[in-house]
């Protein structure tokens, strides 16, 4: 360090003095823009339904979710990633409703579609857990493992019954083998070259999705290590990225944000198309718990977490924050 005398010749708190100071010469900036709400439908219910693990987040009803859909075109935000809850009876082993025109996902997609037209990039979850009986993210073979190749035949449908519907985006989440290039070939066929395809590149089988099964009424019994990555792994996740992107991909994931930083940071390198990453349910529910037993503050935890991910390099992050935050940034 140079020193003049006995003083420091280098002082970066100077730029640390104020907030205007620091809000001047921040590297990192958060913007409406930035974010994508994750939503849920539930099928059947009158009133929104609380999710007990995820304190603020609810099971819309149509209506809601339309109201939903409003607020977050008031406030800025991009897009609206669409799960739907059917009603219990309505799952089997080839998750059928996912495919159903008038399932309540396809409902629900053209619903917000008919709300909010072009003014919020209306995106679905396409994925078999929801719909599925045992609750995988695919069909199962003879001896009870996801059918990668078996599976592919019904994702290829179920993005033409949610273009048909209305979306603006895919988010293929499953993790099977060659999911991208069935998904771009099946929306090509049908004439649906304008649907953008959101890849969720590297998804990892995590601890932290526990509220979110909660959220979806998951069925799943066991766990997904067979198709979603291994959290001891980095490497891996950059050759799924370089399949996603020979395969068409036009946006790329990886779920979760806040435990994978480093992942992100190196598929924000490598990517040559847009990145986002999923602050995911456990990474919400963790900052409202803390936050409830006023552990931390809950607000600057909230605006710190997104700002580390934006920082390691997610163009666009989905969080269930994003209206809230949206609203105090502008």
């Amino acid at each position: 360090m140079t020193t003049y005398g006995s003083f420091p010749g280098a002082r970066p708190r100077r730029l640390r003095t104020t907030p205007v100071m620091r809000r001047m010469v921040a590297e990192t900036r958060l913007h409406p823009a930035d974010f994508i709400l994750p939503a849920f439908v539930r099928e059947g219910v009158s009133e929104p339904v609380p999710i007990a693990a995820m304190p603020g987040v609810v099971q819309h009803t149509r209506d809601t979710l339309k109201k939903a859909a409003a607020e977050a075109v008031e406030a800025g935000v991009s897009g609206i990633m669409i799960f739907g809850v059917p009603e219990d009876g309505k799952k089997d082993a080839a998750g059928t409703a996912g495919t159903d025109p008038d399932g309540i996902l396809q409902v629900a997609l053209r619903d917000v579609r008919a709300e909010v037209g072009d003014e919020l990039l209306v995106m679905s979850d396409l994925c078999l857990d929801e719909f599925t009986d045992h609750g995988h993210c695919g069909v199962l073979d003879g001896q009870g493992r996801v059918d990668n190749d078996a599976t592919l035949e019904r994702y290829a449908e179920m993005a033409q019954v949610q273009a048909d519907a209305g979306a603006h985006v895919v988010g293929p989440s499953g993790m099977m083998d060659g999911q991208i290039g069935v998904i771009r070939d099946a929306l090509d066929q049908i004439g649906r070259e304008d649907v953008a395809i959101l890849a969720y590149t590297a998804k990892y089988a995590s601890a932290f999705y526990g509220p979110f099964r909660e959220a979806v009424g998951s069925s799943l019994k066991g766990d997904r290590k067979t198709y979603q990555q291994d959290s001891a792994n980095a490497r891996e996740s950059l050759r799924e990225l370089a399949l996603d992107l020979e395969e068409g991909a036009d946006m790329v994931m990886v779920k979760p944000a806040g435990p994978y930083l480093d992942i992100l940071a190196k598929v924000a390198e490598a990517s040559d198309v847009p990145v986002a990453a999923y602050q995911i349910s456990g990474e919400y529910s963790m900052i409202e718990a803390a936050a409830e037993k006023g552990w931390i503050d809950r607000d600057r935890a909230i605006l710190e977490s997104l700002t580390g991910i934006k920082r390691a390099g997610a163009r666009n992050i989905l969080t269930y924050w994003a209206t809230e935050v949206a609203r105090t940034l502008r």
